[in-house]
This record gives C-alpha cells, sequence and structure tokens, in this order.
C-alpha cells in the first residue's frame, strides 16, 4: 500500500518529517484537532518549537503511528515517549486501546518492579531532559524507588524483582553479573556512591531530601555528600565545583549535626576558601563548624588570612565561629563543653599573640569572646597578653588598660599574680587589682584556716597538736600583713609591696596543708572507743 506524504513537520528547527496525516492523526488528538477531517491532496505543514525530546523523540512516536501502535518502551526512553504522548494528546480517546499515553503510564507504575541498573538508566535520562522529566512525574517517582530500594534492609539484592505480577507492558529483566555484583557489595553501606555520583548537583539535592524525608540513616547521607564533592571536583571546573559545593552545604546543614564530624567540616572549608560560594552557604558551613567548636583542634583553626590582608591568620572566621558555638549550641553548652572551647581559645590566642598586624580591637574580642565561667584559671591567657603586649609595644596605656580589664585576676595563680607585679609591659593599675584580688585570697585562706582550727573533734585533739608541734612536728611561724594598703608610693614600691604579700599568701597555702595533713593523720589513728570511756571523755578533757 502506498504511503501518503501530506503533512510537513518541522521540530524545534532540527529535522523536518514528511508524514501521513490519516495515519499521524489517528493517533495524536492534538493533529487531529488541527486538521479536522481533512483529507485534501494539498500538503500541509506544522511547526513545533517546543516539542519535547526533539526530532530524535518525535521520530519514536512516529514510528509508534506507522507501527499500530507497537514500540519497545525502555529505561532509556519512557520519559520521553510520555511527554510526548502528553504533548500530542495521543490518549485512549483517540486511538482507544491502543494509545502510547496509557501504555507509558502502565510502565511507569510498574517502576517499583524495575532492577536497580534500569533504575539508573532511567535516571541518567531523565537527568539529560530533567524539564521534562520533572513535569511528568517520572523523575521524581524514579528517585523515591531509588531510595526506597536503599532504605530495605536485609534485601537480598537491590534488584528487587524483573516485573509486576500481571504485567503485560513493559518487560525489564535483571542482568546476572550486575546484580551477583551487587549482592557481593550490598553489605557495604556505601556500596552505591559510584552509582549516584554520577547525578547533577540538582538531583543529587533532590535525592537527598528524598532520604531525609523518608528517614533514611543520615550519618551515610553525609559520607555520600561528601564523597560526591570529592569525585566531582576531579574534572569540574570552577563554576561546577562551587555549584557542587553549595548543593553538599545545603544537604549537609538539613541534617542532625551529630551525624557530620568536624574534621569533615573542616575539610570542605579549606575547599571552600579558594572558590566563590555564595553567602548563604558560606554561613551555613560556619554554623555547623561552630556549632562543634568543641571538636575542633588548633590545626584546625590556624586557618590563613584572606588575601589581600596582612595579618597571618583569619581571626573574624575564628570570631564567627565562636559566635555561632554560642548561638548554635543552645542548651547544649554544658560547662564541659564551654571549657573544652576555652581552652582550644587559650591556645589560638597565643598562637596569635605574636603576629605584629593583630589589631588591638581583634585581640581584644578574642579575649573576651567567651564568658568568664568558661575558665577556671586565666594563667594561659595572662601569657598570651604578655606576649601581645611585647609584640605591641606602641599600645596607648588606655589600649592596655582595656585588655588587661578583661582578665579575672581572682583566677590567676600566685606565681601568675607574682609574674604581673614584676611585669612593667602592664600597666600599674594592673598591678593593684592583682594585688586587691591576691588580699582576698588571703582573707579566705585565714577564714579557712580558723574554720579548719574549730573543726577539731575536741580539745583532747588540740592538746595533741600542741604536744606534736613543741617537739618540731610541723611548727611553722608565719607574720600575716594586716594593715592598709598604701598605694600612694611609685610603682617600684608597689610591686616590692605586692611581692611580699605574695610571699606571705605562698607560705600561708604551705601552712594550711600541712594542718590538713596532720589533721587526715589523727583521723586516721583514731581508735574506737567504749561506752564508759565515751560518757567520761567531757570530764578528762575538761
Amino acid at each position: 500500500m502506498a504511503v501518503c506524504c501530506d503533512l510537513e513537520a518541522d521540530i524545534n528547527g532540527e529535522e523536518t518529517f514528511l508524514l501521513d496525516k490519516k495515519i499521524i492523526c489517528s493517533f495524536s488528538g492534538r493533529l487531529s484537532k488541527l486538521f479536522g477531517k481533512s483529507t485534501g491532496a494539498n500538503r500541509n505543514k506544522v511547526i513545533f518549537n517546543d516539542f519535547p525530546g526533539g526530532a530524535e523523540n518525535f521520530e519514536l512516536i512516529s514510528r509508534f503511528c506507522y507501527n499500530k501502535g507497537e514500540i519497545d518502551i525502555n529505561p532509556s526512553n519512557i520519559s520521553l515517549l510520555y511527554s510526548a504522548a502528553e504533548f500530542m494528546e495521543m490518549s485512549k480517546s483517540v486511538s482507544g486501546n491502543c494509545n502510547l499515553l496509557e501504555k507509558t503510564k502502565k510502565c511507569i507504575e510498574e517502576l517499583g518492579y524495575w532492577t536497580w541498573p534500569d533504575l539508573l538508566v532511567a535516571l541518567k535520562h531523565c537527568q539529560e531532559m530533567q524539564q521534562v522529566a520533572t513535569s511528568s512525574g517520572i523523575l521524581e517517582k524514579c528517585l523515591d524507588s531509588i531510595v526506597g530500594r536503599l532504605a530495605i534492609t536485609g534485601e537480598a539484592s537491590p534488584c528487587a524483582s524483573t516485573s509486576s505480577p500481571d504485567s503485560s507492558g513493559l518487560r525489564l529483566s535483571c542482568d546476572t553479573r550486575s546484580t551477583e555484583s551487587l549482592k557481593n557489595s550490598f553489605s557495604r553501606a556505601n556500596w552505591w556512591f559510584e552509582d549516584l555520583s554520577v547525578l547533577s548537583p540538582n538531583l543529587v539535592e533532590m535525592l537527598v531530601k528524598s532520604m531525609v524525608s523518608r528517614k533514611y540513616n543520615q550519618v551515610i547521607i553525609s559520607r555520600f555528600l561528601l564523597y560526591y564533592q570529592k569525585s566531582k571536583f576531579f574534572t569540574a571546573s570552577s563554576d561546577e565545583k562551587r555549584q557542587v559545593l553549595e548543593i553538599v552545604i545545603d544537604g549537609l546543614y538539613t541534617l542532625d549535626p551529630s551525624c557530620i564530624s568536624c574534621k569533615s567540616l573542616f575539610g570542605v572549608l579549606r575547599v571552600v576558601l579558594n572558590l566563590n560560594i555564595s553567602k548563604s552557604s558560606r554561613n551555613k558551613l560556619e554554623c555547623m563548624i561552630g556549632s562543634q567548636m568543641d571538636q575542633a583542634t588548633l590545626d584546625n583553626l590556624l586557618i590563613p588570612s584572606p588575601y589581600g590582608t596582612s595579618c597571618l591568620y583569619d581571626v573574624n572566621l575564628v570570631l564567627r565561629f565562636l559566635k555561632a558555638f554560642l548561638r548554635e549550641g543552645g542548651w547544649r553548652l554544658s560547662p564541659t563543653r564551654m571549657k573544652k572551647v576555652a581552652s582550644l581559645m587559650d591556645l589560638y590566642i597565643a598562637e596569635v599573640a605574636p603576629d605584629p598586624f593583630l589589631r588591638f580591637l581583634k585581640f581584644l574580642a578574642l579575649v573576651v569572646a567567651l564568658p568568664d565561667s568558661a575558665r577556671d584559671c586565666w594563667d594561659e591567657l595572662y601569657h598570651a597578653i604578655d606576649v601581645y603586649l611585647e609584640v605591641h609595644a606602641g599600645l596607648s596605656e588606655e589600649e592596655k588598660l582595656k585588655i588587661c580589664c578583661a582578665l579575672n585576676y581572682e583566677k590567676l595563680s600566685s606565681d601568675a599574680c607574682v609574674h604581673l607585679s614584676q611585669n612593667a609591659k602592664f600597666p600599674s593599675k594592673s598591678s593593684v587589682e592583682a594585688l586587691f584580688s591576691q588580699q582576698l585570697k588571703l582573707k579566705n585562706l585565714l577564714q579557712g584556716t580558723k574554720n579548719s582550727k574549730s573543726d577539731m573533734d575536741s580539745p583532747c585533739k588540740l592538746n595533741e597538736t600542741r604536744a606534736k608541734a613543741k617537739k618540731g612536728e610541723g611548727s611553722e611561724q608565719i607574720v600575716l600583713y594586716s594593715g592598709r594598703l598604701d598605694i600612694s608610693g611609685d610603682n617600684e614600691n608597689l610591686r616590692a609591696h605586692l611581692q611580699g604579700m605574695q610571699w606571705r599568701v605562698i607560705e600561708l597555702e604551705k601552712l594550711c596543708k600541712k594542718m590538713q595533713a596532720q589533721m587526715a593523720k589523727l583521723m586516721k589513728s583514731k581508735t574506737p572507743t567504749t561506752h564508759s570511756t565515751a560518757r567520761s571523755l567531757p570530764r578528762l578533757c575538761s
């Protein structure tokens, strides 16, 4: 039978097809409505500027029409055929049961029975035609099937089945060799990483969202994202790297912070420093790192300063980490975590203090960034300030005082206070502050000594202690300063005065320790008494 060529179809300007108008219109509701029942000898022309899949896909549906509704529907063409069928209105109302739209819909419904390799093929073609696949819903269903397959535990292999029980349309087989390979690797949690690392950043974003909604293991999700970032960087351009990093960071940000190691986040940060990613993604990464600041190391924080700045290290970045730690930590900021961060910051401040280009305000911001309660001892911070003042000798007295006012003198050890009293780099007012704090310590120690003496069980113990003291056991003599402090003299006299006070405090501490040791020894040697002895004890002691 001769074939008529009375229809010319221009597809997206790519290619022109000569077709039998009667055959094509018998399957396409769109063309049927356009030409009606016209069968004139004149050739008609139709131009499509937005045909899904272009000329290659139009050729597929033309074959479907010329082959009386028969065509091979497979994972590589199902999304294109479905979109074209919708575009050309190839529905049941036009050609009855022999219509392309119903055939492709039925195959999509059986997508859950596809093998793992077939799902990957379909996903790859959805990626190439993402707009078409998204509008048709095939992409979403394919991703859901992928995630559902991954979420199943105890499955013999990712290839669950080859077809549905009553499938009369698409029959997809599972390759034996690929199945065995997947069976051998299925026990590993990351067996699928390489398969899905070929996806575009947009599809990975959709994949992660689907995984999170399905409550997939977030530790494995974070590992996949980090694997994806590394695998993509081998051949990606700068723009592609930036896009990948933004997707990875945004994906990690949606996960529970405990599922991502601090070390991994700093690894991402090192890469980010060389790329101009969006401010939103950068803020998210800094927040994630800040919330785990107590797990960081000094090496992690020693990040070189951005190009064009004179400082050695990026102090502003560390300050943002600390801000995020205090903000994001919330109720999780236990004293233990705070003290870890304080110890880390003492090391960091000591490391950056010798930098001659570190501005006074930045150094002060580091010193006061954490609350006072985060540190039990301020000695390390004092030594860092000492180094900074030595390197920055040109600071004004006002600037020095602002830094020194951040010190908690009550939490300085006696040795540190002695060192401060001799330290000409510190303002004289700091020496006075240290002296006042040591006087307060002295009063507390005196009070503690009185309490210790009054805590003896009875006057008998006091007599026993005095007897030992006469024999030379633990006898000490100390002169305590109880006069009013005179600060009207010059700085040298003041420092000498403070040194004398420090000596007295140290000697008193030694005396208290010896008295406590004696009391402990007496308590240990105490023997039980009988009832009659206990009753006569007050009379004997009187």
